[in-house]
């Protein structure tokens, strides 16, 4: 590992730190140490840091923003790699908005709905990367990334660059070809939008983004959406009709506000979040026969 980190501070990549908290770094302010934690200042860099990784057979992990993580009390084992400035390019031309992996998302949807350009009402409350959105395929009030995705530049672990397709990414619900049949990592993408009316643009999104924020618990540290929507049924609405809201474990407890999350109401351990549901999952299987799926993505070592 001395030898990983060392060859890092050498390659002059960017930040570099060992033992990192990663509750630093999720949005729901949980999560152990990663042995190593890189934070790459351009795609150039980036590359270096993989051929390093590879080169010391090292498992990897990348992060954007911290939104739909939850991050073991135990931490990641290997690298995690972070990416944010250096990897946030942004390029208007007309109705096509060329975005680095490491812009967030809800300022690229702000940022375009005042250029009148239409597309990313849907993401006006989505506090994540925009490579983590492609990766998850992030989306919500009846859109997702795969309507605006023309094409993703994705680094994979052997140190090419690809440009994928929309049909190419494979998008299903909340999910990607990044996922578990190609990893890689999106450092880029191209958005096709189109040209509407800035006033209705602009108050189509406030209205989302106000929605999510009388319906949803941004006053806790959260991860966002817990479970996958067991469609046509909706997660929320079947945790909050078997009495939940409000049940809590350890400094975890599931919102009052919203069913479908999961909040840190003070020192929450990963563990608190993962007992709470499984609490869930088993209630819900009990009352309806449904099994709920974790939205929320988890990671790191195992207690």
């Amino acid at each position: 590992m001395q030898t990983l980190v060392k060859e890092l501070l050498e390659a002059n990549v960017g930040k570099v730190k060992e033992n990192e908290p990663l509750a630093h770094h999720t949005t729901i302010k949980i999560g152990g140490p990663a042995d190593v934690f890189v934070e790459p200042n351009s795609i150039e860099s980036l590359q270096k840091v993989m051929a390093i990784i590879q080169k010391h057979q090292m498992n990897w992990r990348a992060i954007g923003r911290g939104s739909n993580l939850l991050v073991s009390d135990e931490g990641i084992e290997g690298v995690v790699i972070k990416l944010g400035e250096g990897l946030d390019d942004l390029l208007i031309n007309d109705e096509e908005v060329t975005v680095g992996g490491g812009y967030s998302l809800i300022k690229l949807a702000t940022l375009t709905s005042k250029q009148g350009l239409s597309g990313l009402e849907f993401a006006g409350g989505i506090p994540g990367s925009v490579g983590g959105a492609v990766y998850m395929n992030a989306g919500a009030h009846g859109s997702d990334m795969s309507h605006v995705l023309k094409k993703a530049q994705i680094l994979f672990p052997d140190g090419t660059i690809e440009w994928l397709t929309n049909e190419e990414m494979e998008f299903a619900y909340r999910t990607s070809i990044l996922q578990k049949k190609r990893p890689g990592v999106c450092i880029a993408a191209v958005l096709q939008l189109k040209k509407g009316k800035r006033e209705e643009i602009v108050t189509a999104m406030q209205k989302n983004k106000d929605y999510r924020r009388d319906t949803q618990p941004w006053n806790y540290p959260c991860a966002g959406s817990i479970f996958r929507n067991p469609l046509p049924n909706y997660a929320g609405k079947l945790i909050e009709e078997a009495g939940l809201k409000g049940y809590a474990i350890g400094g975890a407890k599931i919102s009052e506000q919203h069913a479908n999350f999961i909040v840190n109401i003070g020192n929450a351990k990963s563990q608190d979040v993962l007992d709470l549901i499984t609490y869930v999952k088993g209630t819900i299987q009990r009352l309806y026969g449904i099994e709920l799926e974790t939205e929320v993505e988890i990671i790191g070592r195992k207690s």
